[in-house]
């Protein structure tokens, strides 16, 4: 808007407070719902009664980002913006973040339709900043209704988040709602019935080189198309990753979770430390980063934390891997008691195999920590039957999550061993192991599903724009789940 900061400050100060109306099922601006209910209105189609200027488009309310914002025409009421959530859903939560030119007197709505309308909060004393709202309605639109205006300028949202769960048949019966809260039971993976199962699903490439193939029309896929259960988000911490700006990758990280929960999968935070391999080079960084994901998202249902990728190196024996768990693992349990964390294992997370060691060195000094598992990499043009027979025996005596493997070299490139990765496949299936492909995304390299130049824009369902790798690992993605 085209204002001066003393203007802003004046118009904020100068706002009209009056009473609060609040009506049957929606509490005041501030209270927080008692169900942890997923974002679902972020990347969606938005629609607005007006625009600003270029810049200020209705979709940036719900771009996951308090930098961009959307703004009405000034001068003028009513306004309202509009998100179209895809599908009906049942909406417990509303999240305004408003900038300086706020609403103070607005509705907020849900439609079945787009046409009819039913208010869900309604205020004539909003003064603006955030408005956090508790709220009990269902349809497929929300709509943010402004009929007075509490500065001279017009109506604009940093964000408008919208909380629920989809009913009917619109998203249901998505992996988070067959299975719920995970946990480890004895050496296997549970859901919250005590149900073994096994997820099955994608690894990012690393954010910081391959960001524009995580989109709305990318994930949807994934979700819909690929029948995925999981994705985990690779966050490398050097080699320009997190180090370089741990703002920016961390909201990166929000935000993937969010859209990962939206569509009812679940999310790896991966640590993605690599080289140097030494986990505790990064155990400040570490707890900052896993501090505030768990502080923002231990309502979810769906994040498992994998806390240190591939350790490796002559120096970094398992006891030093362990003693990194030990420190970093009890920063997550302040937060998110309830979640699974993943912990690397020796020698690029190969159980120590390619290290010269095996299985025996976790079983005899495991993790002294509850709800925890070990990871296993494998990249079966690489990784002969040593590392197969150590998987096998393993699998029998620890808790096991394969967080990455590829079908060929453990370059990610090379040609392709799918019967040796059918052999693998077979093994976690039989044992009810868990995994996830590297990787989604276009990069040259034969372990990116998808061909050169296929992101930003797709198309990313069916296998028009997938490698030889991309086609193979979807077909066993999209078979039936055992929930």
């Amino acid at each position: 808007m085209r204002r001066s900061a003393v203007a802003r400050i004046f118009a904020v100060v100068a706002a009209l407070v009056v009473p609060l109306m609040v009506p049957s099922g929606a509490s005041a601006a501030g209270a927080r719902p008692a169900a942890a209910d997923p974002l679902v209105s972020q990347g969606k189609t938005v629609t607005a009664s007006s625009m600003e200027a270029a810049g200020l488009e209705p979709g940036k309310a719900v771009d996951g980002s308090t930098s961009t914002r959307w703004a009405s025409a000034e001068g003028v009421d009513p306004q309202w913006i509009r998100v179209d959530l895809g599908s009906t859903h049942t909406v417990s939560r509303v999240r305004l973040t408003w900038e300086v030119a706020y609403a103070s007197a607005y509705r907020v709505q849900t439609s079945a339709d787009g046409s009819t309308w039913s208010d869900v909060y309604s205020t004539a004393a909003g003064d603006g900043a955030t408005d956090d709202l508790t709220v009990s309605g269902s349809g497929r639109y929300v709509r943010v209704y402004g009929t007075q205006r509490g500065t001279p300028y017009g109506y604009s949202l940093w964000e408008m988040e919208v909380y629920g769960t989809p009913t009917g048949g619109g998203g249901g019966g998505t992996p988070v709602q067959a299975n719920g809260q995970l946990r480890v039971c004895g050496i296997k993976l549970c859901n919250e019935n005590g149900k073994q199962i096994q997820l099955r699903g994608m690894s990012s490439h690393g954010i910081q080189w391959y960001d524009q193939c995580l989109n709305n029309a990318s994930l949807d896929a994934l979700a819909n198309d690929w029948k995925a259960d999981v994705l985990r988000i690779s966050m490398y911490v050097q080699e320009g990753g997190y180090e370089t700006n741990p703002r920016l990758f961390t909201d990166r990280v929000h935000s993937l979770i969010e859209m990962a929960t939206a569509r009812g999968m679940y999310a790896i935070v991966d640590w993605h430390m690599l080289t140097p391999g030494d986990p505790m080079y990064n155990l400040s960084r570490a707890k900052t980063f896993f501090t505030e994901i768990a502080q923002r998202h231990d309502g979810k249902k769906n994040v498992l934390y994998e806390i240190a990728n591939e350790p490796n190196g002559d120096a970094v024996t398992w006891s030093v891997i362990r003693d990194y768990a030990h420190q970093l693992i009890p920063v997550i349990r302040q937060y998110d008691p309830d979640a699974p964390v993943l912990v690397g294992t020796r020698a690029w997370s190969s159980l120590g195999v390619s290290g010269g060691g095996n299985e025996t060195e976790i079983i005899n000094n495991p993790v002294n920590a509850a709800n925890i598992m070990y990871t296993f990499h494998f990249y079966a043009a690489t990784h002969d039957a040593l590392y197969l027979n150590t998987l096998t025996r393993a699998a029998d005596r620890l808790p096991i999550f394969v967080t990455e493997f590829g079908t060929q070299e453990a370059s990610g490139d090379g040609a392709n061993n799918f019967a040796r990765s059918q052999q693998y496949l077979d093994l976690l299936a039989q044992k009810k192991i868990s995994w996830v492909n590297w990787n989604f995304s276009d990069d040259f390299r034969t372990g990116a599903v998808f061909t050169t130049g296929t992101c930003p824009n797709g198309s990313f369902a069916g296998t028009g724009r997938l490698k030889e790798a991309g086609v193979w690992v979807r077909d066993r993605i999209r078979t039936a789940d055992d929930f």
